[in-house]
């Protein structure tokens, strides 16, 4: 294994799109949680290198400098991280100062995600942002001088999102010349205030045309600022893609600690118990906080190397299909990938097979179809 995610769990306020597991958390919760992580990792012992370390949530800017290093510490215990590995975290601006970037630094994050969503104030409030535009162009700033690779997260199909205000936040993160864009489209997901917005009918959505149109201006706009497509929904400047992400694209394993964190070691997917409290108290308890999600057989384990290559722009080598599995892709999903390629949603060419322009646009059909 060579890359570990953490989990932390807490965020000033829910957002109203939000669906991650995630929770406005009291201080004493907060540091007990650090605590029980911490205690966690140190319960693996595990002999290996780490090239990748993500620090997602949540908020993880919502623990204190002395809460991160503690837990940075532990990991430091239990493995050796690479010198030249890609230790992210993830920021929302509004929780971040000169201060504290300084000491995310000074503790070995080398990668800032930020998730500013949208440079449009009216948009930020219907989100339910914690930040404004203002803030969030400031936050950039403030980063750069302190981290050399950034990315931003940005958001389309939002409620009453225009193209121009998608233009404005898509330019805007340019001219800041951060080193990578990610960048979604909204999904209503359950359990969210956008859902009971939605079923209440006082959501304004964009209809499938317009956000089409955005789409397509994303595609058409980033490349022209330098930001060349490697994933679905992620762009980067030369040698700035997310190292840990296609880490996750390419099948490899990792460890995920933290509630609701997940873990995989090539054969079995385990998940820690998602609610923060029953996991702080198993975890002071010696009690077990994973259990096995999904155990990978090798039909489970050729789908997922289908549909995760896919994602990525330069798709999946047909050689190495034949050397993970020992079985050809053309006899295993031979009716598929011609179905997809007659279509004009495959292309497979100099050895690889690949999502064409509108294959990206329909990628979550395509994956439907290798999973049988």
């Amino acid at each position: 294994m060579d890359s570990v995610y953490i989990h932390v769990p807490f965020c000033k306020k829910k957002c109203n799109y939000c669906a991650f597991n995630s929770k406005i958390g009291e201080e004493n919760e907060i540091e007990n949680y650090v605590d029980a992580l911490t205690k966690e990792i140190l319960s693996k012992k595990e002999n290996c290198k780490l090239t990748t370390i993500y620090f997602g949530g949540g908020t993880p800017t919502i623990l204190k400098i002395n809460q991160l290093e503690k837990i940075f510490n532990a990991l430091n215990e239990n493995f050796f991280i690479e010198e030249n590995s890609e230790i992210t975290i993830e920021a929302n601006p509004g929780t971040v100062d000169e201060k504290f970037l300084f000491g995310l630094r000074e503790i070995g994050f080398n990668r800032l995600s930020l998730g500013v969503q949208s440079f449009n104030d009216e948009i930020l409030k219907i989100l339910g942002r914690i930040h404004d535009s203002k803030i969030a162009v400031e936050t950039v700033q403030t980063a750069k001088k302190f981290f050399d690779n950034i990315s931003v997260d940005l958001m389309y199909s939002l409620p009453n999102q225009k193209i121009s205000d998608l233009k404005n936040s898509v330019e805007t993160a340019a001219n800041l010349e951060v080193q990578h864009i990610s960048i979604y489209g909204l999904e209503i997901e359950e359990n969210t205030n956008f859902e009971k917005l939605l079923k209440a009918g006082n959501l304004n959505l964009p209809d499938n045309e317009l956000s089409e149109k955005m789409y397509d201006f994303i595609m058409e706009t980033l490349p022209k600022f330098g930001y060349r497509r490697y994933e679905i929904s992620n762009f980067a400047k030369k040698s700035f893609e997310s190292r840990h992400n296609l880490g996750y694209w390419t099948g490899r394993k990792y460890f995920g600690f933290g509630a609701g964190a997940h873990s995989y070691d090539g054969k079995i997917r385990t998940s820690n118990i998602c609610n923060v409290q029953k996991y702080i108290e198993k975890v002071f308890a010696g009690e077990n906080i994973s259990e096995v999600e999904e155990v990978i057989t090798k039909k489970n384990a050729m789908e997922e190397f289908c549909f995760l290559g896919l994602r990525m722009v330069e798709g999946i080598e047909i050689k190495n299909f034949e050397k993970l599995f020992g079985e050809n892709i053309f006899e295993v999903y031979g009716k598929v990938i011609e179905k997809n390629i007659s279509l004009g949603l495959l292309e497979n060419s100099d050895g690889k097979i690949f999502l064409t322009s509108h294959g990206m646009k329909l990628g979550n059909m395509v994956f439907a179809d290798f999973l049988f």
